[in-house]
């Protein structure tokens, strides 16, 4: 990702990077919600690059995916 890439592109890859870290433990839409205390709708929203998630629910989406903030972040970086 560069600086001057649309916000949309860096949302759909941090959706992505979520959805993978997601799909790598198992774990469905709904119980990564219930864990990180969010609707299943939002966590969906977020995967397709639809939401914004702030820097709160990012550490909730982070600790629920037992990863760091920064890991969610650098993979959605490496996203092609």
């Amino acid at each position: 990702m560069t600086e001057d890439e649309p916000t949309s592109d860096l949302l759909a890859a941090f959706g992505l990077a979520v959805r993978r870290a997601r799909t790598e433990l198992g774990m469905s839409q709904e119980r990564l919600a219930a864990i990180a205390g969010l609707d299943r709708t939002y966590v969906s929203g977020l995967e397709r690059g639809k939401r914004n998630p702030t820097l709160t629910t990012q550490k909730r989406l982070a600790a629920a995916l037992g990863v760091s903030i920064a890991d969610l972040v650098i993979r959605a970086e490496e996203t092609p």
